[in-house]
């Protein structure tokens, strides 16, 4: 047998037992001669077995007031062992029953031989399963053997067939390849033009931001499966410019290159305790925001400590909400994008161009369902990011225990969509010594609309990730490496509320002796309006002021911006919070 590894062939030697392989020894002519043995002792055991007594016989009869009584209802002697015979007498025997006569075992050895009839079926039906398994698997080798000498006849009659070409086919090769080469040629000058036309007006931070989104996919500039790794700016080829950058980096930060399938396309990553999926949902959250998205983080079993640098979300009323902005920015762009003149290739560049792209990363998926009651909600986010979100540059990366329908939220007719997405199952295993999992360093990976599972190896990471650069939104390019601290709340009272009030929306001067701004106002019945935020704004200005900040800060610094208090556990914090739902809860 031909034996794909070592590890193989030692599995296979060691799932053969000692007996088969000595039988594989002998000829098929003698493989029959032995099964022929075998059964044949099988039948002598089995005979034997059957014939004769295998214990010493006492006859007796039974004496009453009417006779003797020798035979019992079917007309046959009355009798029994030896042993049972001496055991009643000791246990009382009546008088009136009398031995007549005894008889000896003819076959004491009858349990021997019906074992070894046993054993000689046993080994016959073994010994001929073996030999049909290998016979079968002889035949499918010579039946590859068979293709391999049609495939290297047909080498040789191919080679026989180039030998036989006239330099008439040698000039129109070369021909060929002259006009390819000036199509080549012809093709990288329009797609530099085009590269052109797309950045022109970008700053050279969108430009970078644009190249970096290029890097991580399949772009017109290359062929096939190439993808701008490593590859310089478009624009060097024109100007002639060629600048090379050299970065040191350890050898765990050295991304493999089916990783960065994770950082454009909305994936899966799953398996079981210990296996690696938090570590490796980190190193692509880094790998997310050095490519220029926004990457927004919801993870109901940590907090921001451990989220330093990215957008992150802890609480189950911030997840829903946040679940709840990432269907309506999705409608939306899937709306504006419908009634545009754009192309798909051109609307991408432009949400990267305008700062758009956003990554979410959902950690603990399978926990969804259970603390977040709005089902509908949660079947229109899963099926929107399964099947809508990377042409919107909006991916999203779930990190669960399974790949079942159970990894969305538990919500049904999503598996189909979930099967069909990109995969990768961290491989775990149970350290002998402590019985706790840990990771093995593997995984296997599907790649999206394929159902081939690929054997990779994870990054070597030493440390978990928890600082991931500074915090986005700060006005700074995404780095790698910078560690920021949060950016303080500026104190805010009336008068700077009202100056963003106007700079934001455009209204016109207020006039604080006609209608302050606090000014309580009552509605139709004669009530006081309700009033929110420490400076007293109706709720459509409070509306207005949020929706404009919305883009800038996220929920908590919004809070904590209008309401001026720190997030916590204080009471103050409690009823801003509370504040800020009603408010949105009237929107």
């Amino acid at each position: 047998m031909n034996y794909l590894t070592d590890r193989h062939q030692d599995l296979a030697s060691r799932q053969t037992s000692h007996l088969l392989q000595g039988f594989d020894r002998f000829g098929f002519d003698q493989k029959l001669i032995i099964i022929s043995i075998s059964l044949t002792l099988g039948l002598t055991a089995a005979a034997l077995s059957w014939c004769g007594t295998q214990s010493d016989r006492v006859y007796f009869c039974a004496r009453s007031p009417s006779g003797e009584t020798c035979t019992d209802t079917n007309n046959k002697p009355l009798k029994m062992t030896t042993w049972y015979w001496q055991q009643w007498g000791k246990d009382g025997r009546p008088k009136q029953v009398k031995a007549i006569s005894s008889e000896l075992a003819t076959n004491p050895y009858k349990p021997f031989y019906a074992f070894g009839g046993f054993i000689g079926f046993a080994l016959a039906g073994w010994m001929l399963r073996h030999l049909q398994y290998s016979e079968k698997q002889l035949q499918e080798l010579e039946a590859v053997a068979h293709k391999r000498d049609l495939a290297l006849a047909e080498m040789q009659a191919m080679r026989e067939v180039e030998l036989v070409a006239n330099d008439q086919a040698a000039l129109i090769q070369q021909a060929e390849i002259f006009s390819q080469t000036e199509i080549q040629i012809t093709q990288m000058e329009a797609e530099d033009a085009v590269f052109e036309a797309v950045t022109a007006g970008m700053t050279e931070q969108q430009r970078q931001q644009y190249v970096n989104f290029l890097r991580q996919q399949k772009t017109p500039y290359l062929e096939g499966t190439q993808t701008l790794q490593g590859t310089i700016d478009p624009k060097d080829k024109v100007s002639g410019r060629e600048e090379e950058t050299t970065i040191e980096r350890p050898p765990e930060a050295i991304t493999p290159s089916w990783v960065n399938n994770l950082v454009c396309q909305t994936a899966l990553i799953w398996g079981n305790q210990g296996g690696g999926k938090s570590w490796l949902a980190r190193y692509v959250v880094k790998l997310k925001k050095n490519a220029g998205y926004k990457v927004v983080v919801l993870d109901p079993d940590s907090n921001r400590a451990e989220w330093v640098g990215v957008e992150s979300y802890h609480s189950w009323d911030d997840i829903e909400t946040q679940i709840r902005l990432y269907v309506n920015e999705l409608e939306a762009r899937l709306q504006e994008f419908n009634e545009s003149t754009l192309s798909e290739e051109e609307w991408r560049s432009h949400l990267w161009s305008s700062g758009k792209a956003t990554a979410l990363i959902i950690e603990e998926a399978t926990t969804y369902g259970s603390f977040i009651k709005d089902a509908e909600l949660l079947e229109k986010f899963g099926k929107l990011a399964l099947t809508k979100s990377r042409k919107q540059e909006m991916p999203v990366l779930v990190v669960s225990h399974n790949n079942t329908q159970s990894c969305l939220f538990g919500i049904k007719g999503l598996y189909n969509l979930v099967s069909k997405m990109l995969q990768v199952e961290c491989l775990a295993a149970v350290d002998p010594v402590s019985l706790q999992p840990r990771a093995t360093g593997r995984a296997r990976v599907k790649l999206d609309s394929s159902n081939e599972w690929l054997e990779v190896e994870l990054p070597k990471l030493t440390t978990k990730m928890k600082d991931f650069g500074k915090e986005q939104g700060d006005g700074e390019a995404p780095t790698g490496g910078d560690r920021t601290t949060q950016p303080t709340s500026p104190h805010l009272d009336r008068t700077t509320l009202e100056k963003i009030w106007s700079l934001e929306f455009n209204l016109e001067p207020l006039e604080p002796q006609l209608e302050p701004l606090n000014r309580p106002q009552g509605n139709h019945l004669g009530e006081p309006e309700q009033r929110f935020t420490p400076t007293n704004l109706t709720r459509e200005q409070a509306l207005n002021l949020i929706n404009g900040l919305r883009g800038k800060l996220n929920q908590t610094e919004l809070i904590e911006l209008l309401w001026q208090c720190k997030k916590g556990g204080s009471a103050t914090w409690r009823a801003a919070h509370s504040e800020f739902k009603s408010l949105m809860g009237g929107e």
